[in-house]
């Protein structure tokens, strides 16, 4: 498998059906350098069948079907690996929901936020400018009481420290691909302790993020505890 643009996005999917042709175009309507690839977790809906159909329209267009659904850290890491493994790697790795929380016309934002030593452009709901439009209440908490958390038991001096809207640097992943073993949400708090273990720069840009319109929410009580125990074990001395 070869690629040569310069930027990958990485798509994550379970039951997006209803979003992803519209967030292929979008994506392919920014005029970016852009190879996106899409990580299915044998979606019942067929979100794998619309992905198809793009291909025919897109070259650019990479699919991969998991056989079953494990989880959004294994997704976003065979997302990184699928991109290190090609002969011709892409300079940034963008990660981003399916589901239209994330503004595919915030992505030019992200990168030009990369600078040299830079691993991860975060785009952070909490910085300033950031902000969260039409999530419930308890989605609020759950996400404040996660950044909190990561916040003070790790030492991070950053606003959000959870959002999966970012910019890797492909210097970076190759740096930290064999210390990834996230399963699920946790992820985004293993990829910052990376960086900071490993001297590359975390910055922080302002997004909108707008709760999704269509399908359902995939956070899962069990993937919350994950999170959890993920963020106290690795705080533990």
């Amino acid at each position: 498998m070869q690629v040569c643009s310069k930027i990958g996005v990485i798509l994550p999917t379970y039951g997006e059906a209803e979003n992803i042709v519209n967030l292929i175009s979008d994506i392919e309507a920014l005029n970016l350098d852009t190879s996106i690839l899409v990580i299915d977790d044998l979606s019942p809906d067929h979100t794998a069948e619309f992905v198809r159909q793009m291909q025919q329209k897109y070259s650019n267009i990479i699919l991969c079907v998991r056989p079953k659904k494990t989880g959004l850290g294994t997704a976003i890491t065979d997302g990184f690996k699928i991109f290190l493994s090609m002969q011709t790697l892409p300079k940034y790795v963008i990660t981003m929901d399916a589901d239209y929380s994330h503004d595919p016309k915030a992505i030019p934002q992200l990168l030009s936020n990369m600078e040299t030593n830079c691993g991860v452009v975060i785009g952070s709901r909490y910085c300033e400018g950031g902000k969260t439009a039409g999530w419930p209440f308890t989605r609020k908490i759950i996400s404040r009481v996660a950044n909190f958390i990561a916040q003070n038991s790790l030492g991070l001096n950053l606003h959000d420290c959870t959002s999966g809207f970012r910019c890797y640097s492909t210097d970076f992943l190759q740096e930290v691909i064999s210390n990834l073993h996230s399963q699920t949400y946790e992820i985004q708090i293993e990829t910052i302790r990376q960086a900071v273990s490993k001297d590359f720069l975390v910055k922080e840009t302002p997004i909108l993020f707008v709760n999704r319109k269509r399908g359902k929410s995939k956070l899962t009580l069990t993937e919350i505890k994950s999170y959890l125990t993920y963020t106290f074990k690795a705080a533990t001395p």
